[in-house]
């Protein structure tokens, strides 16, 4: 029977490297309970092995390092009405915090589709390296959700305000734009992992470990290209610099830029709760510490999952794929200011 997550110590010079490989490639490697709880308990053991020197995570296959949590799972979950599905996010939350406050070097190997809970077990590490293959987006305003997985803490940080147009509309990026805003630190080939890996296991990492792995990384290191969205990064996040969404959609609807029109219409398809709860999270996040922000989305995904969008989002795109979901509330002026703050009650 295969395992969903496998855990190996490679042996190296004055210790070993943690490898972890999420192993699901069928389902581009999404994560489910089982995983993260593994993950959870294999990264405390190994935080205080003396013999571990380093984490790296890498997702099994070509197409995906982690395309986010197992949404059928959750779906199921709700249809049997579990209470596991709070665990679920509890645990989820726990393992990301945990990688933030990290004592060791964790290093991300994003190759291919990193969304939504690949993001969370990635990004709060010290290292992220995006391969050529990257493909990665907080997606989840399309089914009635918020970015959680700490998103309310990173996308806030992101320079030019491109990190609430990525919260709110799911824009994808590429390689190059993730390493120009931040959300990975370095581009390397993909075929370079292996003598990456050997060449970190050989290395003794007992003074500046931190800095000693950023050396490592950068002899692998490629150049990064210009792309429209890193060109006007400025601009298109000007436009969701704004305080409101009615004010950012007023915005939208005079705009003549193509990345600006195409974003208009997608907001108008997101669950318009999901997009008044997503802004406010993200504006209350950019002033917020990390563990304030955690303790935040787990109060705001307890009263998602009493809610009509984020199941009937689920439904929609994972399940009867119809790409119909019907909001409810439909439309944004009937999300009021009160009920958008009865979600951080």
């Amino acid at each position: 029977m295969q395992q969903d997550v496998l855990f190996q110590a490679l042996a190296g010079r004055e210790g070993a490297v943690g490898v972890i490989t999420l192993n699901r490639p069928t389902v581009l490697n999404s994560l489910n309970h089982t995983m993260i709880n593994a993950m959870f308990q294999q990264l405390t053991t190994w935080e205080k092995d003396p013999t571990i020197k380093a984490v790296v995570i890498v997702g099994a296959g070509e197409r995906a390092f982690c395309a986010g949590g197992d949404l059928r799972f959750t779906y199921e979950l709700y249809q049997q009405k579990s209470d596991k599905i709070t665990a679920f996010f509890k645990d989820e939350y726990r393992l990301n915090s945990l990688i933030y406050h990290y004592k060791k070097p964790y290093i991300a190997f994003l190759n291919g589709i990193t969304m939504g809970g690949g993001v969370g077990v990635s990004i709060h590490g010290s290292h992220r390296i995006a391969t050529e293959r990257l493909l990665f987006a907080m997606p989840e305003t399309s089914i009635g959700l918020f970015p959680d997985v700490g998103g309310t803490y990173f996308l806030p940080r992101l320079p030019h305000h491109i990190g609430y147009y990525l919260g709110l509309t799911g824009a994808r990026l590429q390689a190059d734009e993730c390493v120009a805003f931040g959300i990975a630190q370095h581009k390397m080939l993909a075929t370079s992992y292996t003598a990456f890996i050997t060449l970190l296991a050989e290395t003794p990492l007992k003074q500046e470990a931190h800095q000693v792995v950023t050396a490592l990384i950068e002899q692998f290191q490629e150049p990064i290209d210009s792309s429209p969205l890193i060109k006007e990064s400025a601009l298109i996040g000007s436009f969701f610099a704004k305080n409101s969404l009615e004010a950012i959609m007023q915005q939208l609807a005079n705009a003549s830029h193509p990345v600006l029109i195409s974003a208009l219409d997608t907001l108008q398809k997101k669950s318009p709760t999901s997009l008044k709860v997503t802004l406010s999270a993200l504006q209350k996040g950019a002033t917020s510490t990390f563990d304030e922000c955690m303790a935040q989305e787990f109060r705001l995904v307890s009263h998602f999952l009493h809610h009509h969008d984020f199941f009937e989002g689920i439904r929609a795109i994972i399940i009867d794929k119809d790409q119909q979901p019907k909001w409810q509330p439909p439309k944004l002026a009937e999300v009021t200011e009160e009920l958008v703050n009865t979600y951080f009650s």
